[in-house]
């Protein structure tokens, strides 16, 4: 998800506006950075997909309340880069190998890797735009491990962790079958952490910023819970965003979307 919390829309003028807060728990810090769209390391800060998915109005997403919840309870992970490749509105088949975004999550992976990152988990929220049609969401379970194995494949990474959300709403009356899909998926290192019930916009589609925040920390509580936590101490941030090295590369499609994040 690139993130909508906080985004209204003017039905009577058709403009998306965000209303600029920032909750404490996705402020920025030093030790969190962003791969942006010219492949160049900067501070991170909300909105994180700005340059990434320019043609919607971005808000508050899960990426930076996920960042502040690593570094708050595993104080000793070091630094971590955010590598966002959110596009809102698409589906799974958008992200099927060989399709353009696709291949810019692979690229975008492989450059933050070139660093030196080494990859080590995969969170994934998406299947709105899935709900619409029924065979989509018959074939949704289906589409969805192609894609991790595909992906897996192509970062050689054939255990990459993977922690996915079931969807908390849809754009069509086949949520509930989407869902299945992803409660159903089977795959050695996936968990599925359910977003259902958290708190939406009037829109009744996008959640809103404090539910944003909790499900970056739902994330971060999955996470930790499944790797191990770091043993030494390594809390400086890199000296310089071109020349840093980074440590550990976790990628993360959300919500229609995509984004990564990588630890230095």
């Amino acid at each position: 998800m690139a993130g909508r919390g906080g985004v209204t829309y003017d039905i009577s003028t058709g403009i998306q506006t965000w209303d600029g807060v920032v909750p404490t728990q996705c402020q920025p810090d030093p030790s969190i950075l962003r791969l942006s769209a010219d492949l160049a390391w900067v501070p991170a800060r909300e909105p994180i997909h700005a340059d990434i998915d320019a043609r919607m109005t971005d808000g508050i997403g899960p990426g930076m309340s996920f960042a502040n919840a690593v570094l708050t309870k595993d104080p000793n992970s070091g630094p971590i880069g955010l590598v966002p490749c959110a596009v809102g509105g698409t589906a799974i088949n958008q992200w099927q190998k060989g399709e353009f975004l696709y291949e810019q999550l692979v690229k975008r992976a492989q450059m933050a890797q070139q660093s030196g990152g080494v990859y080590r988990a995969m969170l994934w929220y998406q299947g709105e735009a899935d709900t619409l049609s029924q065979e989509d969401a018959q074939l949704y379970e289906g589409r969805l491990k192609t894609f991790f194995n595909d992906l897996r494949s192509d970062l050689q990474t054939p255990t990459l962790p993977i922690f996915q959300l079931a969807l908390a709403s849809g754009e069509g009356p086949y949520i509930e079958e989407v869902r299945e899909g992803q409660l159903n998926i089977n795959l050695q290192n996936v968990k599925c952490v359910d977003a259902k019930g958290l708190p939406l916009e009037p829109d009744r589609l996008h959640l809103t910023t404090q539910a944003q925040v909790r499900l970056g920390e739902m994330l971060a509580d999955v996470y930790l819970g499944f790797m191990p936590t770091s043993s030494t101490t390594n809390n400086a941030p890199p000296t310089s965003f071109s020349t840093s090295v980074p440590r550990v590369l976790i990628i993360a499609q959300i919500f229609r979307c995509l984004w990564m994040f990588l630890t230095f």
